[in-house]
């Protein structure tokens, strides 16, 4: 089991970017999708399973962005300078000068920009699920009214992308998803963000990029169409296109084994399955039941007829068991993992 590591870099303009480090070896660094939440994310098991095998071989690099997850608020502008500049932050941070960049979704565009800007970074480029040219995804009547309804109704626009992204997806992970984007970041910043995601071209930047780039793509990608990957992959030069089944946006679901494999095998690492322990005592899901409640220790007590004390170290065991830091965390992989409850 990976270890998550945690730290706190910061921008030009003082806001600090929160960034997690598990496994060893050399850098993979992940320029993030849409949204992210580095303590719900590790929470969930389809998410954690995904970065646990990446992290298998290689230091892997995920953060939050400005005004997400565990990261500083942030109401200014969201620019492609801003995405850069959080790239920068993390890895002066951790001491990177030259590494793998992974991106997907939103971050496949930033990675290929970076790319682009700063070659000598970058050994090897990973673009998933990405785009060159954010107008092409679907016409402006559709983006509009996805905005609008984000903007409105954060809690069923973020019930709506979740089936978009993750339609492949166990009812609990479902739940655990949606749950996991309300609590990544408000409604102003998921609507900033999925704005830039419409308004980035990257197009020119492509021929720029000299890095060994693989280019992964769901063939029925229902966030992201083909055409997208195909776009990044014919614009830059010796670029390889694995074109993959299925339909879900997010890579930790669906096939995300087939998604593992091919990312292990470009960076000329072996096949390896990782599994999340979830063997929790009786005891133990019981108490987790009433935390993803929202009960506090006193009255978990009080329900399950121990003492204060006892809910208090069997909550330790849980966190110590699945690597967890806070309630929030137990909560989600609950929900995550219980969907008829």
């Amino acid at each position: 089991m990976a270890l998550q590591r945690s730290g706190m870099a910061n921008l030009p303009t003082g806001e600090g970017v929160a960034y997690a480090l598990t496994g060893s070896g050399p850098l993979l660094v992940v320029a993030p999708g849409w949204l992210s939440h580095l303590e719900l994310g590790w929470a969930l098991p389809a998410e954690r399973m995904f970065h646990e095998a990446l992290s298998a071989g290689r230091t892997l690099v995920r953060y939050d962005r400005p005004g997400c997850g565990l990261s500083d608020p942030y109401d200014g502008p969201r620019t492609m300078a801003l995405e850069l500049e959080t790239i920068a932050a993390v890895t002066e941070a951790v001491g990177a000068t030259e590494f793998d960049l992974l991106g997907w979704s939103l971050g496949a565009a930033v990675a290929a920009q970076w790319a682009a800007d700063r070659p000598e970074t970058v050994s090897r480029l990973i673009l998933y699920g990405g785009w060159a040219h954010g107008a092409s995804l679907g016409d402006e009547d559709s983006r509009r009214l996805i905005l609008d309804l984000l903007a409105s109704h954060w809690g069923l626009g973020s019930d709506l992308l979740t089936e978009l992204f993750a339609p492949d997806a166990d009812a609990g992970t479902r739940r655990g998803t949606a749950h996991y984007q309300r609590a990544a970041s408000s409604p102003e910043t998921a609507v900033a963000l999925l704005s830039l995601a419409y308004e980035l071209d990257v197009r020119p930047a492509l021929a720029q990029v000299t890095a060994p780039t693989l280019v992964l793509h769901r063939l029925e990608d229902r966030a992201a169409p083909i055409d997208g990957g195909r776009q990044l992959a014919y614009a830059i030069e010796g670029a390889e296109l694995v074109e993959l089944e299925g339909r879900s946006h997010l890579p930790a679901i669906g096939d995300a084994q087939e998604v593992v494999d091919q990312i292990r095998r470009f960076l000329s690492l072996p096949k390896l399955r990782r599994d999340v322990p979830t063997g929790l005592t009786t005891r133990q899901n019981e108490v987790a039941a009433l935390v993803a409640e929202g009960l506090p220790n006193r009255e978990i007590a009080e329900r399950l007829g121990i003492s204060e004390r006892s809910a208090e170290s069997h909550l330790e065991r849980i966190r110590l068991r699945l690597d967890f830091r806070s309630r929030a965390q137990v909560a989600a992989w609950y929900v995550a993992t219980h969907p008829s409850k």
